[in-house]
Formats: C-alpha cells, structure tokens, sequence
C-alpha cells in the first residue's frame, strides 16, 4: 500500500511497550510522529529514539505525541529502552510498537525489499489531528534522522495551517513568510496582512510571520 500526502492515515490495533495500541483512538486529537527504525539494539536507532525522547517537551508544546515502530517484539524493546535511557542520558515516554508479524510496516509501506527484505527503513509520517498524512520522509537504513527538520515541518504545517501563508525554503519559526499567489484582492491582503509586505516579484511577497 502507497501513503500519499492527504491520505487518511491507515487505523491499526498492535502490541507495544505499554500494552495493545489503537492507533487513531491513541492519537485522539494530536499530531503524530509515527516512525519505524530497523532493528532494536543497532547503534542508529539507539541515538535517534534518545533524540525523540530528549524532544517531548518541544512536542508537548505543538501537541504531539510520537510513537515508533519495529518489528522486534515488546519485551526486547523494553530491554532496548533500559539501554536507550542509559546511553542517551534520557526517559523513553513514548510507546514503541512491537509489530512481530509486520502488519503495520505493510500498512505503512514500511518494508523495503531493495533495502531489505524483513526490516522496516527510517520511514517517518506527520499525522495532524484530523488523521490526514501532512508529511512523510524515507531514509536509508545507515542515515540517522533530523529531528530538528521535524519540528521545523510541523511549525510550518500549524502555522500554514493556522494563516493564510507558505513558508519559504530553510523557513524557521519567526522568519518572514509567502503571501500565496490565490490571495490577489487588496483589500484581503490588507485584512490578512496587517503587518504589510514587501513584493521581490509579483509573484514573490514576503510578510512578517503572523502572531499564533
């Protein structure tokens, strides 16, 4: 199955370190970083779920919960989160799904048989509240994720979201932002952009970033 940008977000009921998960019912009305990682114990996945973990805060701030996912059973991701919390010098307080028999990674298109043919890849899906796919990025299985790049996307995402505005490339909460092309009437610009703009091109304004 193909996840495209837009799609309702696949349900699933699966076992995970703090017991059976049904995933819409667990996100409630959350954005959701939901990630899958190759293998427990490997060295890659090990900083990347103690970079997630460090990162609550910053999550909890943008109401999101994440969630990962392997295909190794719960009981040695529990002994995984003990090496986890020990190494990475954090607290693991988010869930791992244990899909043994790979019914999420299918679902998710989380397999790769070009990459390998049992592990799931660094696959990572934004889900918004409304359980639509705002984002999905694939990594190779030897290259470690940028958490700083999710966080930067869902800023973006809540602020697009949120304002009638696009982000320009290497965008950062507070910088300027894109006045979109469908707002033409000037009188609308006025009330949506009280702020004013500065027009590079008649197809390029850029605006102060709305207050949240």
């Amino acid at each position: 199955m193909t996840i495209r940008l837009g799609d309702t977000a696949p349900d699933f009921t699966q076992d995970s370190t703090i017991g059976p998960i049904r995933f819409h019912e667990w996100a409630g009305n959350s954005w959701v970083v939901l990630f899958s990682h190759p293998a427990d114990f490997t060295p890659v996945c090990t900083t990347e779920l103690g970079l997630t973990a460090k990162l609550k805060p910053e999550f909890d701030k943008r109401n999101v919960k994440a969630i990962a996912l392997s295909v190794d059973p719960a009981d040695a991701h529990r002994e995984w989160i003990a090496d986890i919390e020990e190494t990475q010098h954090t607290v693991v307080g988010f869930p791992i799904i244990a899909d043994v028999d790979r019914k999420v990674s299918e679902l998710y298109d989380m397999i790769h048989p070009n990459a390998s043919a049992t592990a799931t890849v660094r696959t990572l899906f934004v889900i918004d509240p409304a359980k639509k796919v705002r984002l999905s990025i694939t990594y190779p299985m030897s290259t470690g994720r940028n958490f700083d790049e999710v966080l930067r996307v869902i800023d973006a995402l809540q602020l697009t979201d949120s304002h009638t505005v696009a982000t320009p490339g290497n965008w950062k909460d507070g910088d300027d932002v894109i006045i979109p092309l469908t707002v033409q009437d000037p009188e609308l610009i006025k009330q949506k952009y009280p702020k004013g703009y500065k027009a590079e091109r008649p197809y390029l304004r850029l605006t102060p970033q709305p207050n949240k």
